[in-house]
């Protein structure tokens, strides 16, 4: 070997050797009892709950990475994530600047109760914060955000019971909006479940496949009024098992075509699903409800509680607004059976509303309609008769015992509006 090699291969092997050294020596230092511990003080003050990291390590090749370990979150519940793993990229690396090209998240339990007790406790501390130290120079949040993200095996606990685990990844183009965006539900009610979001030049295009069937459409931001972000969405949904959008409650089971507009003008993204309003016309084939059997609750006014209906069209319009929902113009056909009302679910789940369903009778000669009170809730509906239904239907039955009483349901019912004062609802 030359004596010039020997040069370029010691000005080669130099460098990759110190690099190697001060890589052992970062992983000795940060793996220390002593800097885990100024971790663990730093997170908590920052949050305002107690955070314990288990591991911390750093890897230099082939990528640069910084891991932290057996995350806990003490907040009640506990928020746990078994590893959290940020690369910068190498380039702005180089010239002092950090920005993080991929974040990974791997096997988490994200209770929802957690995550707001924790932004509850955050924005105490930097309230207390803002007012003994003077506002810092912002730098900019859009270079720490990461430009792909990465979740793995990440369980969502629900406030009101019940959890939903998903593997996902979404990616930020250069001027910080969303590029792409997948996920698959792994466990939970929508179990199976694959979406897919992908920007185009003047929208993004959403698919999503869930309940067998699809949903399709695009979404759109634009700016709004006095600083405020508009987004609006059309979708489209075909052949898609009703039950699987409504689960665990399978009140409704049935073959669902729909077409949805929505709209939601916000200022903070934390606001959109609270500022939410939509419209869908919507109809279900081969419809079945569940827990209700609507022509024995004409048949005993009001007073059955199980059973099942088969539908032979169901149809109506839903609007909802942030987190409540409103069922208009519903029409349903069964044989001899038809019902149309109005139906509403407050965020609670309860419903409420008036349906009338007209039964066509022979011993009646002709049709044979009855009022009925909306209640329950979504996983327990019931129907009853009105106050004022119910005083016409005993009457009936006193004249004309059978025939009379859904007779005089009917009448009592229209009775009642006009003396609403007396019946009540």
């Amino acid at each position: 070997m030359t004596r010039l090699a020997k040069w370029l291969l010691a000005l080669i092997l130099l460098p990759l050797l110190l690099l190697g050294a001060v890589a052992m020596a970062l992983q000795h230092w940060v793996g220390s009892e002593d800097f885990r511990g100024r971790v663990n003080q730093q997170a908590s003050e920052t949050l305002g709950v107690p955070v314990v990291v288990g591991g911390i390590t750093v890897d230099v090749w082939p990528l640069p990475a910084v891991g932290l370990d057996k995350v806990q979150v003490k907040s009640q519940p506990p928020l746990t994530l078994e590893r959290i793993e940020a690369r910068p990229s190498w380039a702005p690396l180089l010239q002092g600047r950090l920005e993080i090209k991929t974040l990974l998240v791997r096997d988490a339990v994200v209770p929802e109760r957690a995550v707001a007790a924790i932004a509850a406790a955050f924005q105490k501390t930097q309230r207390a914060k803002a007012g003994t130290t003077p506002p810092k120079e912002s730098r900019g949040t859009m270079a720490l955000l990461p430009r792909r993200t990465v979740l793995e095996q990440v369980t969502w606990v629900h406030a009101k019971g019940g959890s939903t685990t998903v593997d996902a990844q979404a990616t930020l183009d250069d001027d910080g909006m969303p590029g792409t965006a997948h996920m698959e539900v792994r466990k939970g009610r929508l179990q199976g479940t694959k979406a897919t979001m992908e920007r185009q030049p003047d929208h993004w295009a959403v698919r999503i496949e869930i309940g067998g069937g699809t949903v399709v459409g695009k979404l759109r931001l634009q700016p709004g009024t006095k600083g405020a972000s508009v987004l609006q969405g059309q979708f489209d949904t075909a052949n898609v098992e009703v039950s699987a959008l409504t689960a665990p409650s399978k009140t409704l089971t049935g073959r669902l075509e729909a077409q949805t507009n929505l709209r939601s003008e916000f200022r903070e993204p934390g606001a959109i699903a609270d500022a939410l309003q939509s419209q869908t016309r919507f109809t279900v084939r081969n419809a079945v409800v569940h827990g209700i059997d609507l022509a024995q609750a004409v048949k005993t006014v009001g007073m059955n509680r199980s059973g099942e209906t088969r539908l032979d069209t169901l149809a109506g319009n839903v609007v909802t607004q942030g987190r409540s929902v409103q069922l208009n113009n519903l029409v349903a056909t069964s044989g001899s059976l038809s019902a149309n009302g109005n139906v509403a679910m407050a965020p609670s789940r309860d419903l409420s509303g008036r349906v009338t369903v007209t039964l066509t009778s022979a011993a009646a000669g002709g049709k044979l309609g009855v009022p009925l009170v909306v209640g329950g809730t979504l996983d327990s509906p019931s129907v009853t008769l009105s106050q004022g239904a119910l005083v016409g239907a005993a009457i009936g039955t006193v004249l004309a015992p059978g025939v009379g009483t859904g007779a005089g349901a009917g009448v009592g019912d229209k009775v009642g509006e006009k003396l609403r004062g007396l019946f009540g609802k």
